[in-house]
């Protein structure tokens, strides 16, 4: 694996035989919020996740969990920002869960991270394939094909992208990006210049009757399924340009900006209906609702033009993912937890062209599997999948937070009680609750228990391979970077890193510079 010394630009040098495998780029934070706000979907969040929190969760008060969900989330990244200097690799969660709790964890975490990404990127192709379908069928006129055949394009597309250089990957994500938040946020401005609707605005998300009407706990759920992503800042470290500031600024941006977009946009839609309208309307036409929003409010050209970036915002945000996949195999390939051949970093383009591949291969799998068993692309593959990966991410979030409290308990590198204690126990508190809602909802996400048990029990055995692999695969060990310089002083920029002894390790003071936030 990479190391921070080893994130130059060096994109176009070519690898002399027997040198590690290694990433590099120039990405700044804002690279790589595009990279991760990209794959949270804003459009599609706003046009297809919203109007189903509004009818299965707690009506007009569900604006209101995105700001909850974030504030969890905000608990969490404290803790997972100031444990990055001290695992310095691009594993994100699974080096994150091996460096507090041990080996064994840390590969149970890392074979449920690989199912997490693998779901919701499969879940998302499932729904691309058929909006994509729809479109060019029934708004272009043009042939009417399965909606697998689109997905298998958009598969071909998205690993072509993920195969060249990261820089690439970032340019398109930015364009779509920007296009799909500036067309949202032109709808809320149309929403708020027009004063709401009939009623005015809506202030059910600002009363506890409001946010606690109806099922608060599945609307809760709806909400982090939109966070999917966010965290997935530390998987780019190699490419970061300056990783001990860029990652944790890049997390804590881009948790800001899709919360408080989330929100917002949100509490618009419930605006230009109404209170009880709203209700209606998600429960009538759940797909149809923003760009009849949209059209309503800012115009029929902005409402077509919705339509289409909801198509760029799917791709975005599987091409987003397709990256986040790539990295976490080339990552777990470099610690010798999956084949280390899987591990290669293409000699021009310095990506992980080897886990591109594989990563198409896999999708194109799975979209054999949906096609042969004739599943539908929405309500089967995308809402089934997207389940799946809902209780991943939330597990995994707080196995995170679990171990940041034993791994700074162990390694008294960093003084900050709120940094490595108060902050990541509330996380734990708030994301156990989040984890037993959405447990317990299961059945509910993927259309009845008789499934659900299926998937729970799958979600469980991804996490006990990864022991079974420590049996098979002695030298499998997620630490093998991490573990080594866990015990890192936090050194100037540019500067090397000043090692320290292992266990038990003294207090360290925190560098004025650090980026972390301070209570």
């Amino acid at each position: 694996m990479a190391t921070t010394a080893d994130t130059a630009n060096t994109a176009n040098t070519e690898v002399p035989p027997g040198a590690p495998a290694r990433l590099s780029g120039r990405l700044g934070v804002g690279s790589i919020v595009f990279m991760v706000v990209a794959a949270a979907a804003p459009l599609t969040v706003v046009g297809g996740s919203v109007p189903l929190g509004i009818t299965l969760g707690n009506g007009a008060g569900y604006p209101a969990m995105y700001a909850i969900g974030a504030v969890v989330l905000f608990f969490f990244a404290v803790g997972f920002t100031a444990m990055t200097r001290y695992v310095p690799n691009a594993g994100a969660f699974y080096t994150y869960v091996g460096a507090g709790l041990g080996r064994w964890h840390g590969l149970g975490a890392s074979f449920l991270a690989l199912l997490t990404y693998q779901t919701i990127q499969a879940a998302v192709y499932g729904y691309l394939g058929a909006a994509l379908g729809g479109v060019v069928a029934d708004d272009l006129g043009g042939p009417d094909l399965p909606w697998w055949v689109w997905s298998a394009l958009s598969i071909a597309a998205v690993g072509l992208l993920g195969y060249r250089h990261i820089d690439l990957s970032s340019r398109v994500l930015g364009v779509l990006l920007v296009a799909e938040v500036g067309i949202v946020l032109v709808v809320d401005a149309g929403v708020v210049l027009a004063g709401g609707g009939d009623g005015g605005f809506s202030t059910a998300s600002l009363t506890p009757s409001g946010i606690a009407a109806g099922a608060p706990g599945i609307g809760l759920m709806f909400a982090l399924a939109g966070f999917i992503g966010f965290e997935c800042t530390a998987v780019f470290r190699d490419e970061a340009r300056d990783p001990d500031r860029t990652i944790p600024r890049a997390t804590y941006a881009s948790l800001a900006l899709v919360g408080v977009f989330y929100t917002v946009s949100a509490w618009a839609i419930v605006s230009a209906w109404g209170d009880e309208g709203a209700v209606a309307a998600a429960a009538e036409d759940p797909e149809g609702m923003v760009v009849t929003t949209a059209a309503d409010y800012a115009g029929t050209v902005v409402g077509d033009l919705v339509q289409v970036l909801l198509l760029t915002s799917l791709f975005a945000c599987v091409l987003s993912f397709h990256n986040v996949l790539n990295r976490y195999v080339f990552s777990m390939a470099g610690t010798g937890v999956l084949p280390r051949s899987w591990g290669r970093s293409h000699a021009r383009h310095r990506s992980p062209h080897v886990a591109s591949l594989l990563q198409t291969a896999s999708a194109l799998v799975l979209l054999a599997v949906f096609a042969a068993t004739s599943l539908d692309p929405v309500l089967q593959v995308y809402a089934w999948m997207s389940g799946i990966a809902t209780l991943g991410f939330v597990l995994l979030m707080l196995l995170t937070c679990v171990a940041v409290l034993v791994f700074f308990r162990r390694n008294r590198v960093d003084p900050r009680p709120w940094n490595t204690l108060l902050a990541p126990a509330i996380g734990v508190v708030g994301l156990g609750v989040a984890a037993y809602l959405t447990a317990t909802n299961f059945g509910l996400l993927v259309g009845g228990w008789t499934v659900g048990a299926v998937f729970l029990a799958l979600t469980a055995a991804s996490y006990l391979v990864g022991p079974l692999v420590g049996l098979l695969r002695p030298g499998a060990d997620p630490l093998a970077t991490a573990s080594a310089q866990a015990a890192t002083v936090p050194h100037q920029v540019g500067g090397p890193a000043q090692s320290v002894p292992a266990q038990p390790v003294p207090a360290q003071p925190v560098h004025e510079n650090t980026p972390e936030i301070d209570a």
